[in-house]
């Protein structure tokens, strides 16, 4: 037998296990398969040593088993980091991140209805919880308290942005909103607002009551730790 004609088994074990999520799936659906294998289905193969299983369960235990924190990883951090991931599997790992961050925002052409806190939280945290950077956000609400649309007023640093009060009453004003609930996140996961978050509360609700707009909550999405409501802790 010559050389070319052996088979080379640890290819051929490599491929059977790289073959496995795209088989389950396809015999099961996709609610079979785990989170490692979804994103391994994304990736394809892994490398001479480590299947796409392996890799990608590798990839979640370095970021706490948690897909928004591996959506804070750049392509450049991806590829430096593991070995097997090459700048198109690093891209399309993040693209199925973002992919699920749209799908999920989506849902408000539903127009959800805000019955508590955790109704405003399940609205924000696809949108803020795994960012590495500061936004705040605002969810416009009809008389009903269904969510007319969620609108990004600004954008800043790994500890503060700064949110112009007119910015953020624009648009409530521009779409007839009968109440508001104002979101910001905390990428370090603290779960303790600032005093400039006090501030702006307090400003906020100075010119919501002089526009006859209701504040219905501040919402702290906070990284990885849930969040903090200043109507559930009586402070509006």
């Amino acid at each position: 037998m010559d050389y070319d004609s052996k088979p080379n088994r640890n290819l051929q074990t490599l491929v059977a296990e790289d073959d496995r999520p795209r088989e389950k799936a396809k015999k099961l659906g996709f609610g079979a398969l785990t989170k490692a294998e979804l994103i391994a289905v994304f990736i394809g193969i892994g490398s001479p040593g480590e299947n796409v299983v392996d890799l990608c369960n590798r990839i979640l235990r370095d970021n706490d088993d948690k897909l928004n924190n591996v959506a804070r990883l750049s392509y450049r951090q991806l590829m430096n980091t593991y070995h097997g991931i090459g700048e198109v599997k690093a891209l399309e790992i993040l693209a199925a991140m973002e992919l699920a961050r749209r799908y999920h925002s989506e849902k408000f052409d539903e127009k959800p209805q805000i019955r508590s806190s955790v109704d405003a939280y399940e609205c924000l945290k696809s949108a803020l919880d795994s960012l590495s950077h500061e936004e705040v956000h605002v969810l416009l609400l009809d008389r009903s308290k269904r969510v007319i649309r969620r609108e990004r007023i600004s954008s800043g640093g790994t500890a503060m942005t700064v949110a112009d009060v007119k910015m953020i009453m624009k648009p409530a004003v521009e779409h007839l909103a009968d109440g508001i609930i104002l979101a910001h996140n905390h990428p370090g996961g603290s779960r303790r607002p600032s005093k400039m978050d006090d501030e702006l509360t307090a400003n906020v609700r100075a010119a919501c009551k002089t526009m006859g707009i209701d504040l219905v909550d501040h919402i702290i999405v906070c990284q990885g730790n849930g969040y903090y409501s200043y109507n559930d802790e009586s402070r509006l």
